[in-house]
């Protein structure tokens, strides 16, 4: 990791943590995807690992970009998407959660990590915090005031894929929808891809929806919005084809979903996760 000298600064343009996808002017949804990207910015160099580890699930979800942007285009609503790796700060994480830096994912050792926390190398972290956590939820509230200041309540879809195995046992799930307590978009999620012949849908699963302070917590649960985060297999969305016919299936989906009365409301549920936020459900 480089000091840069003012001279050779980057611009800003190379350090923004966030990409702004414009697909459409309707702000009814606001698709955003944490894991993006597996690129680094200028000045990081590749963390002191491989670059063949910057191929796998550790940077990045895999096909979870083409999802996104393929669905903000069907939606013809905006998207955030993350322009840099997990391994540099992961945006689903709060600034207390330990896992923010990954010092180690998967059997992979991240050097340049290794002392990179609010307790040691505190400098660093909160340089990687304000300069690409911050700016990145920063980009995501503003386009949400953006739609309430129009009088929408949006819908916030966040995407995310997952591997088909883990610690040597297969995963059988073609996609799962992750939630806290806010269940009017999960559940008729659940249900209409379960009726779906053929698709195995997960309930929380692979993974929990319940983290504390995570990026749907700060933008969804603590503002009151409608939200779900998605997660599809990789072996399904590796190519574009994939990600076409899953960003379809969810578009279709959450168009019917959302009209339905009672989504489109600031409704208050709390959190699983013990993370505070007012607690209304009237």
């Amino acid at each position: 990791m480089d000091d840069f000298p003012p001279a050779a600064r980057p611009d800003a343009a190379a350090l923004s943590p966030c990409e702004l996808v414009a697909a459409g002017d309707d702000p009814a949804f606001l698709v955003i995807c944490d894991h993006a990207a597996n690129a680094l910015p200028p000045g990081y160099g590749t963390l002191g690992l491989p670059e063949t580890e910057f191929a796998r699930h550790i940077a990045y979800d895999i096909g979870a970009a083409g999802v996104a942007r393929e669905l903000a285009r069907r939606l013809g609503s905006p998207a955030v998407l993350a322009r840099f790796s997990r391994l540099l700060v992961d945006l689903n994480r709060g600034e207390d959660d330990p896992t923010i830096v990954m010092k180690l994912s998967d059997g992979a050792v991240v050097p340049a990590n290794r002392d990179v926390d609010a307790h040691r190398g505190a400098e660093e972290f909160g340089r990687r915090i304000a300069m690409f956590h911050a700016p990145y939820h920063a980009a995501v509230a503003a386009a949400l005031d953006r739609a309430l200041a129009a009088g929408v309540v949006p819908v916030v879809i966040s995407v995310h894929s997952f591997t088909p195995a883990w610690r040597g046992r297969a995963r059988p799930w073609h996609t799962g929808i992750l939630w806290d307590r806010d269940d009017r978009l999960a559940a008729p999620l659940i249900e209409a891809l379960r009726a779906e012949p053929g698709l195995v849908v997960g309930d929380n699963e692979p993974y929990t929806g319940r983290l504390k302070n995570d990026c749907l917590y700060r933008h969804g649960t603590a503002r009151g919005l409608p939200h779900a985060l998605i997660e599809i297999r990789q072996d399904l969305i590796e190519d574009e084809a994939g990600q076409i016919e899953w960003a379809e299936r969810y578009a279709h989906l959450l168009r019917a979903i959302a009209a339905e009365p009672g989504i489109r409301k600031i409704r208050h549920f709390g959190s699983h996760s013990g993370a505070v936020a007012p607690i209304s459900v009237g």
